[in-house]
């Protein structure tokens, strides 16, 4: 059986075989990838316990299935096109056969630096072709890699170093990402005096002609790699052994390291970027998420790698210099597939028409949304501006912990309505519950998205604490995968995702937990407590609003929490709007109630009941102050 389905019944036939014999159906799907040993298992899991494993004693490598596999029909293909943020810079080019080498070169590099299988490798890098090489580096010699978004503060990736343990840092002296330039090396140094006493080496990938230094042993990639041979040879992989960790917030204010293992993600990210996308031979994919995101890791650079595409690799941002960035790249490029944020989409949509309508995109094929539920305004504006009435779009629904996309239309084949995820792909059985636990059979009634079976690119774990992982998504629902959104279905059958459920906001598709923006403005001196929700915002999806009690209300309290909020996270997490309150709304065990803060936020008249509440006079004056 191909990776590839090509029409709507054979999309039928697989998602009964799939239902019916899984077994069967994921055994022909593996057998697309080179194996050095067959797995005797597909399959077995203990659902309730977050115990699930796939190819069970199969023995693969995925660097080898991006690379090696293709050297013998698509060498000179070019692998990566790297465009950069500075307009004037010439593209990039790296065929397969020179990435081939330039992973293998830093494999080595790796090795030298005594880094084995199962060690943990830290990557904090712009988006520039060496983050790949790195990550496919990692999976070629056993080593798990941690990516973290390079726009995290120094205490944010000092929190993920320690978590797992990384050997070794992987950066870059310079970021560039519009009209700004960061210094990641100087925010890797702050984080390795916060007890980072894991890390023996920092490797940087020089982009200045400043004299570096570092709190660890400093090795300059270009230096180093240069002496390194480029065949490296591959370990022989465990099915199940670690792949990569992704941290990801959650209810808490701790992030969560989510793990993934390396046959069951090959596979998937394969699977269903080459179904999702309708991904043709030669085709060129141009998806604009970082690296550091999960989106970053399966469709910038293992979904299409493992398929033999040319990925597009862009490292600024969609309006610099001008809101005709994206438009201009396409064009340039004759990109075929465009996968971007609903958030991107309408901040362009709202810089107006001028900038997208004098390109010539029409080598466009397929267009795709990530990261959050797309409104209709905003889909219409992308097929009509940017598609041409003639792309479909897909509009796809998953995470970071489901690893690859679940829901989603099938470009092309599926029929598609703005604003819904459409079908599952074959091999994934969605449901709907209340919250008791029964399934929600009725259309067009809201119920939460769980998952009766497990599939191949599940999450493992949550590094170092399984209980959390089986906590966060197995005990609500006993015997499911409870993804923390909500949903609603059709009658003909086509799932749209309303969103959280659960006290996580999806800021421009990204998940930030509210626990953790507030334990960083807690931290602030004069700040007695504080809540945090999420709100409509025309750009972003969901802006954050923090509700702040204040010992003292000083002039520049709210440009101190914003400073606290970036310092401790990021500025991703940096609060829309901030309200000093002189109480919160509790009930009498000390529980917020943040459902009334959603609705005094919205303007909502009707707050429900708070009869529960111990301190029923403040609602009136927060929605004075609000």
């Amino acid at each position: 059986m191909e990776l590839k389905i090509n029409s709507l019944a054979e999309y039928e036939r697989r998602y009964n075989l799939a239902k019916n014999n899984p077994k069967e159906f994921w055994d022909n799907i593996a057998k697309n990838f080179n194996w050095f040993q067959k797995w005797n298992k597909t399959y077995a899991s203990d659902f309730g316990k977050a115990d699930t494993k796939w190819f069970l004693n199969g023995k693969t490598n995925l660097a080898t299935n991006c690379l090696d596999r293709h050297l013998v029909t698509k060498a000179n293909d070019i692998a990566i096109i790297w465009e950069s943020n500075d307009v004037n810079t010439e593209s990039k080019r790296l065929t397969y056969k020179e990435l081939h080498a330039k992973t293998c070169q830093f494999a080595n590099l790796l090795k030298q630096k005594g880094i084995e299988k199962g060690d943990r490798v830290c990557l904090y890098m712009p988006m520039i072709p060496e983050a790949v090489i790195a990550m496919l580096a990692c999976a070629r010699i056993g080593a798990v890699h941690s990516v973290v978004f390079a726009g995290f503060s120094a205490t944010a990736l000092a929190d993920r170093i320690k978590n797992c343990e990384a050997k070794i840092v992987i950066t870059s002296d310079r970021l560039f990402r519009g009209d700004k330039t960061l210094n990641l090396l100087d925010i890797v140094n702050d984080a390795l005096e916060q007890d980072c006493n894991t890390v023996t080496d920092v490797i940087t990938y020089k982009r200045s002609s400043d004299n570096l230094k570092s709190k660890a042993n400093l090795s300059i990639w270009q230096e180093e790699v240069i002496n390194c041979k480029s065949e490296c040879r591959a370990e022989e992989l465990d099915s199940e052994d670690p792949l990569f960790i992704l941290y990801t917030s959650g209810s808490t204010g701790k992030p969560k390291g989510v793990l993934h293992s390396t046959a069951g993600y090959m596979v998937y990210a394969a699977y269903s970027f080459q179904n999702v996308f309708q991904y043709e031979e030669n085709d060129i994919f141009f998806c604009t998420a970082d690296v550091g995101w999960i989106t970053g890791h399966t469709y910038l650079t293992y979904g299409p790698l493992l398929s033999g595409a040319t990925i597009l690799m862009f490292e600024g941002v969609p309006t610099y210099p001008t809101p005709s960035r994206f438009w201009e790249i396409i064009e340039k490029h004759q990109v075929n597939i465009f996968y971007t944020a609903p958030t991107a989409i309408r901040a362009l949509m709202l810089k107006g028409d001028q900038y997208v309508d004098n390109f010539d995109m029409s080598s466009l094929k397929t267009l795709g949304t990530v990261g959050e539920p797309i409104n209709k305004e905003a889909w219409e504006w992308y097929n009509e501006k940017v598609g041409k009435n003639k792309c479909p779009i897909v509009d796809t629904w998953w995470q970071t912990e489901t690893g690859g996309i679940l829901i989603s239309p099938l470009a092309g084949l599926t029929k598609t309505t703005p604003t819904y995820a459409t079908k599952p792909l074959p091999g994934i059985e969605p449901i709907l519950l209340d919250n008791n636990g029964q399934e929600v059979t009725e259309a067009n009634v809201q119920g939460n998205l769980c998952f009766k079976q497990p599939w191949p690119s599940i999450i493992r774990s949550t590094w170092g604490d399984h209980n959390r992982c089986i906590e966060t998504y197995f005990s609500q629902f006993p015997g499911y995968y409870f993804s923390g959104d909500g949903a609603f279905k059709s009658e003909q059958g086509d799932f749209r995702i309303i969103g959280r459920v659960d006290d996580v906001i999806n800021v421009s598709g990204h998940r930030i937990g509210t626990a953790e923006i507030e334990n960083a403005i807690n931290m602030h001196e004069k700040i007695t407590e504080s809540a945090v929700i999420g709100f409509p915002h025309e750009v972003k999806g969901e802006g954050i609003h923090a509700f702040v009690i204040a010992k003292l209300n000083e002039e520049n309290l709210e440009q101190e929490i914003l400073h606290l909020v970036n310092q401790q996270i990021g500025a991703i997490a940096k609060p829309d709007k901030i309200t000093i309150v002189p109480d919160l709304p509790k009930t009498r065990s000390g529980k917020i109630m943040r459902r009334i803060l959603r609705k005094i936020a919205a303007n909502e008249n009707d707050l429900g009941d708070t009869s529960t509440l111990v301190n029923p006079e403040i609602v009136e004056k927060l929605k004075e102050t609000a």
